[in-house]
Parts: structure tokens; C-alpha cells; sequence
């Protein structure tokens, strides 16, 4: 029987919804719909009956429950008694962050003053926003920041307030356009979403926002009159793709100008690009700010205004 199986069955029962459960559990319907009857069959009774009004439990279902709930409470009071207590001799740092260059030179920044006579563990991991979120309520992340257009505000509010989660807003912008200075629009001025045709776009493939679908997600957040996109992830290889391959760009937030000068690039603004997006910290409400959360943090706000909002 497989552990993670119960909590699956617990959470179905809490919400009497497979849907709704599998978005509480960061995974697809299909895929918690395969776990419940892979556990089912394992002990061979069917705890939930299929209706219209929903996943009800069956009698023999309500009798399981009763002990997976008893065997969670026991696994997690284990590990709140002995994987939560701190070590006190090493600095503990673990943030998900989008990718973002305000974001890893204040990393960078923060990096900096970290304390080398002391053992260290720091965790800094690129992702998206359901990932971030994820990373914190299963991964024991301490921290997150996660990105998303200010249209979706609600949807993010109710989440987080749904998971536990407080968030801190750190600042809104509108995406510019990074292209390498021998683009062929490289000595325009302000560009045009149909100036873009033609061209290739380097794209993220991994956007979130809660129950929206993800045809509606990247419709959203791609340009519908781009034909060309290539997908990175890693924002390194962006960047060297920019550098030298010119027919290609890159929606993102404004970067440093040692980076645009060491990768011989240029920023341009887009005046037909209507979508602002936030950016907000995210923690558990009952976690309490450590030190080197406080001076990442302090590093995040320098960073936003030198780099993002060099005029405010």
C-alpha cells in the first residue's frame, strides 16, 4: 500500500470532487483518478461511490478512512519531531523564485554576505508559480515568489489563502523585449506587436494559473500572430540563443547592463503590450522570517529598484 495513495484518498474525501482534489494535490485528474483505483484494488473494496452530487464514501470507504487518517497523524507527527527541528550550526536559505535577472542578481547580491565560517544550505530553484507553491506546502521550501498578470489577481488571492500561504507584494511591471544589437529591429525605437512577425520568439512553456486550462493559459501569455516559438527553459541558454541566433526575442522583465553588455544585447519596450504582471512573496502564515530571509529580501528591494524601477 502506498502511503501517498491514503493522503490521496483523504484529500478526495475532504473535497468529495476528483477535480478539485487533484488541483489541492498538484496533480492531474487522471493521474489521481489511476491512484484511487490502483488503491482500491490493493485492498480490495471501493471506498468512494461515483454519484452526480459527487465522490461519496461507500461504508467500507468511512471505515479506512478512519484508520488512513490515524496512520497520517502518526506519520507527520514523526516528522514534525524530528525533520523540523533546526540546526542551529548551519544557515538554512531555500526560496522558488520565476526566472527573473532583478531576481538572481539580488540572489547574487544576497549570496555575497552569507557567512563562510558557517555550514550552509541554500536552495535557490527557477520555476513557475505552481511549482513555487508546491515546493513550499510539500518540499519544505521556506519561501517563494511567484509571477502573474494582475487580470488573475483573484485566482491567486484565493489560492494562497486557500493553501495557508501569506503573500508580501514586491512590484508590478510590464514585460519588455530582450533581442541580441544586431537584430534586425535592434535600432528601433519602441516597437509594435506586428513589427514582431516573422520573427522567433524564445518562450517559456511551463505558465500557471489556477483552474484556468492551459490552452487558455497560453493564450493569455503568448501573442496569437507569432508562428515561431522556440521553448528554453534555463534562462543561460536564453540568453546565449539571443546572442547568436538574431532573428530571435525574449519577452521578460528589464536585466542588468553588464548582462546586456556581455551577452550584446538590447532592451526594447513594446507600446502595443497591455499586460502587467506582479510579483509577490509567499510564505506559510505561520512561518517567522529568518535572518537570511530578511536580507534576501532587503536585496530583492534594491535589486527591483536599480534594476526595474531605475527612476522611482
Amino acid at each position: 500500500m502506498n502511503i501517498m495513495h491514503l493522503r490521496y484518498a483523504v484529500e478526495i474525501s475532504k473535497t468529495k470532487s476528483i477535480n478539485k482534489a487533484a488541483e489541492n494535490l498538484f496533480m492531474s485528474q487522471p493521474n489521481l483518478s489511476r491512484a484511487l483505483k490502483d488503491l482500491e484494488s490493493s485492498i480490495g473494496i471501493d471506498i468512494f461511490q461515483r454519484t452526480s452530487k459527487g465522490m461519496v464514501l461507500t461504508s467500507k470507504g468511512e471505515e479506512f478512512l478512519i484508520y488512513a487518517q490515524k496512520i497520517l497523524d502518526e506519520i507527520d507527527e514523526i516528522e514534525n519531531l524530528y525533520s523540523n527541528v533546526p540546526d542551529s550550526t548551519t544557515q538554512q536559505f531555500s526560496i522558488s523564485v520565476p526566472r527573473s535577472s532583478y531576481i538572481s542578481h539580488a540572489f547574487s547580491e544576497f549570496a555575497k554576505n552569507i557567512d563562510l565560517t558557517k555550514k550552509a544550505e541554500i536552495f535557490y530553484k527557477e520555476t513557475n508559480s505552481l511549482r513555487a507553491i508546491r515546493n513550499i506546502m510539500q518540499e519544505n521550501y521556506k519561501l517563494g515568489i511567484i509571477r502573474y498578470q494582475t487580470r488573475f489577481e483573484n485566482y491567486f488571492r484565493s489560492m494562497l489563502k486557500e493553501k495557508g500561504l501569506k503573500s508580501e507584494y514586491i512590484t508590478e511591471f510590464y514585460y519588455s523585449v530582450l533581442m541580441s544589437k544586431h537584430h534586425p529591429l535592434a535600432e528601433k525605437d519602441i516597437l509594435h506587436l506586428e513589427d514582431l512577425e516573422g520573427y522567433v520568439e524564445i518562450a517559456h512553456s511551463d505558465p500557471f494559473v489556477p483552474t484556468l486550462s492551459m490552452k487558455e493559459i497560453k493564450e493569455a501569455e503568448l501573442p496569437s500572430n507569432i508562428e515561431r516559438r522556440i521553448f528554453v527553459f534555463e534562462r543561460a541558454s536564453q540568453f546565449n540563443l539571443l546572442e547568436n541566433v538574431h532573428t530571435t526575442y525574449l519577452w521578460g522583465t528589464p536585466i542588468p547592463k553588464h548582462l546586456l553588455e556581455k551577452y550584446g544585447l538590447v532592451i526594447k519596450e513594446c507600446a502595443d503590450r497591455c499586460n502587467l504582471y506582479k510579483d509577490v512573496l509567499i510564505f506559510k502564515e505561520d512561518y517567522e522570517l529568518s535572518d537570511l530571509d530578511k536580507a534576501f529580501i532587503t536585496e530583492i528591494t534594491k535589486s527591483k529598484r536599480t534594476i526595474l524601477h531605475p527612476k522611482s
